[in-house]
């Protein structure tokens, strides 16, 4: 009886020190596990030792009653009981945190989440709700009476300040409720800034109230349907019933729903390129004064020639001669001003075509007045133009790399988005940069295969994301803002398929621009990106399983088509068919480059993982096998 009571106590002292793994993204600084667990249960109070951080605090037991059956009380500290979750402002500052920097500390008695200020206070209470368990496995199972938290001790602080995703709300209109549930998505992963494409060809979405032809007619097109650019032309009279904008009420309500969750937002108008909305409601700001403009519906109105030049079918583009433009645009970005707390405003200046302003007699006069002798100088002296008006609105002018084209003052910030070359020579140049290159941080790109996917004309595979070094050899680190993912919305229609493209991706890139480059680790991170994966199950976001597919490459010597077969994920197994049955684990597997023989031969391809299948199945027919062979 003895023995039996003894191994019966043992077992239970062997359970309760068993921890779970810790499973976060972004990797912390430096976790260390502990003996024992914090059992979070419905007694539980939550704390907070000065009025600022009353906000996180509540903010905290909003989450953990959506995802736990808690409803916890959040209260001021008058001392430090047992049961509570502690949320300390240092009152001497922690140099090692700085401001987005926390310690959080589980264990039996309680969890200690320390920080110098709120914004670090915030981000141990997301990293704390990655501890907790997932407490429903099925829908009709009662709620446990508590949860367990391991016991842990995490520092942790961010490699960069600027954090970013973008989101386009031009091409896709999405309402203020969506741009919201968002902001709470990204802020979960610590992701601090959303870029807020407000303004482009397809639609004008925000209230400019001295200029109301922007929303009443620049953010209406007429509904489409199917694949942008190819989409038909807008009928004769065809009323314009697709799209929306954001009051200003609504554009301050969303700014103080982001600040709560430490994100700054950052509005984009789109200058003097992509301005089709503006001029369909005020065509007399561009050259052509054509009034038969109207807004895109994601028709065809440019050619693209490779090596980035291109043709405008249609006038999108301001008059830079014409000052009654800046006089519009002065309008335009002092009511932004006043809407955006942030320090910056994004004014565009990619993708201007140049051709309509050669052909147009002020901007010649514009040209011999200011000694130029390229039309291409007439977008340098535009974009400096707008950098002052933004300027004297108290904000700080950013842009796309090809602003660095006409010359802009220091002060100027650029973002870096075809490839990294641009961000390397703005950072030798003194300016700041925000490093977002389409090679590695297009979230609208394909994630798997062209034949699985949605058509998009370029791939970004998860574990490229993942593989992103925003500070480039040679460059002073300091002069790298951070980084930033770019969500286009034309192939993204509806905000389940904006989080399908978001997801996994923000969630590498999030570790990226979070955890110390030593502390990034690919094999590492798929545990992690598992567990996150069965997170968002339970909160019903969408997200791409496509790092499980299978990758096949081909190469053709000596009339020989040989096939080489890969997954992104280590630990996958792939099965494949060449004999016209369905590929499975009684298939064969994949082991060495597979021969591909003669005739009407299909290779399907599937994979599996931990012995069930894992990604979609791949159907190649040899005639595209062969086409994917390298010259």
């Amino acid at each position: 009886m003895r023995f039996l009571f003894f191994a019966a106590c043992l077992a239970a002292g062997l359970a309760a020190h068993a921890q779970r793994p810790v499973h976060l993204i972004p990797n912390p600084v430096l976790v260390q596990i502990q003996t024992g667990q914090f059992a979070l249960n419905k007694a539980t109070v939550i704390t907070y030792t000065k009025p600022e951080s009353a906000t996180v605090a509540a903010l905290l037991a909003n989450q953990l009653a959506a995802q736990t059956s808690f409803s916890l009380v959040s209260k001021p500290a008058k001392s430090t009981p047992a049961n509570v979750i502690a949320l300390v402002l240092n009152t001497s500052p922690d140099a090692t945190l700085g401001r987005e920097g926390y310690r959080l500390s589980s264990s039996p008695r309680g969890v200690v989440i320390a920080a110098n200020q709120p914004a670090g206070l915030f981000y141990g209470t997301q990293t704390l709700l990655q501890l907790l368990p997932l407490e429903r496995t099925q829908p009709t199972a009662a709620p446990p009476a508590l949860l367990q938290v391991p016991a842990v001790q995490i520092m942790d602080r961010p490699r960069f300040g600027w954090r970013g995703v973008m989101l386009d709300v031009s091409r896709s209109f999405f309402t203020k409720e969506e741009v919201m549930r968002y902001i709470d998505q990204l802020a979960q992963f610590k992701i601090n800034t959303l870029h807020w494409h407000l303004t482009d060809d397809n639609g004008w979405r925000i209230e400019i109230k001295s200029l109301p032809r922007l929303t009443s007619v620049g953010a209406w097109r007429v509904p489409r349907d199917g694949h942008y650019g190819d989409r038909p032309n807008p009928k004769p009279g065809e009323p314009a019933t697709y799209g929306g904008f954001y009051t200003q009420d609504e554009i301050r309500e969303v700014v103080r729903y982001a600040q709560d969750r430490h994100v700054t937002i950052v509005p984009e108008i789109d200058v003097p390129g992509h301005s089709m909305a503006m001029l369909a409601a005020y065509p007399e700001l561009s050259c052509t004064k054509d009034t038969s403009i109207r807004v895109n519906p994601g028709t065809q109105f440019s050619e693209w020639y490779g090596n980035g030049t291109f043709k405008m079918l249609v006038d999108n583009t301001l008059n830079p001669s014409d000052e009654k433009v800046y006089a519009v645009l002065d309008k335009v970005f002092g009511e932004v001003a006043a809407l955006f707390p942030g320090q910056y405003i994004h004014a565009g200046g990619d993708e201007c075509y140049h051709g309509y302003w050669a052909k147009d007699a002020g901007c010649q006069a514009l040209m011999q007045k200011e000694g130029m002798t390229k039309v291409e100088e007439l977008q340098g002296y535009f974009m400096k133009r707008i950098e002052q008006i933004i300027n004297a609105k108290g904000k700080k002018f950013l842009g796309w790399d090809e602003i660095l084209e006409g010359g802009v003052s220091p002060s100027a910030t650029v973002m870096s988005w075809r490839g990294m070359k641009g961000g390397i020579e703005a950072a030798k140049n003194g300016h700041d940069v925000v490093m977002t290159p389409s090679t590695f941080a297009y979230l609208d790109y394909m994630q798997s295969d062209p034949t699985l996917e949605p058509r998009i004309y370029a791939s970004l595979r998860l574990k490229t994301c993942y593989s992103f070094e925003p500070v480039p050899a040679g460059v002073d680190s300091t002069r790298i803002l951070g980084g930033q993912g770019n969500l286009w919305s034309e192939q993204a229609p509806t905000m389940s398929h904006i989080e399908y493209m978001t997801y996994p991706r923000a969630w590498a890139l999030a570790e990226v621009f979070w955890t110390p480059r030593n502390r990034r680790d690919w094999a590492g991170f798929i545990p992690r990106l598992e567990a996150q994966m069965e997170r968002a199950e339970h909160a019903n976001i969408n997200y791409s399983r496509a790092a499980y597919d299978p990758i096949v490459t081909t190469a053709l010597a000596d009339n020989k088509l040989t096939a080489m077969l890969d997954s992104e994920l280590p630990g996958t197994d792939t099965y494949y068919s060449i004999d016209d049955t369905m590929p499975g684990r009684y298939s064969p597997r994949y082991t060495k480059p597979l021969l591909i023989p003669e005739g009407n031969v299909t290779l399907r391809v599937i994979t599996y993982r931990n012995g069930k299948p894992a990604g979609r199945q791949l159907t190649l027919k040899r005639d595209e096998l062969v086409k994917r062979a390298p010259k």
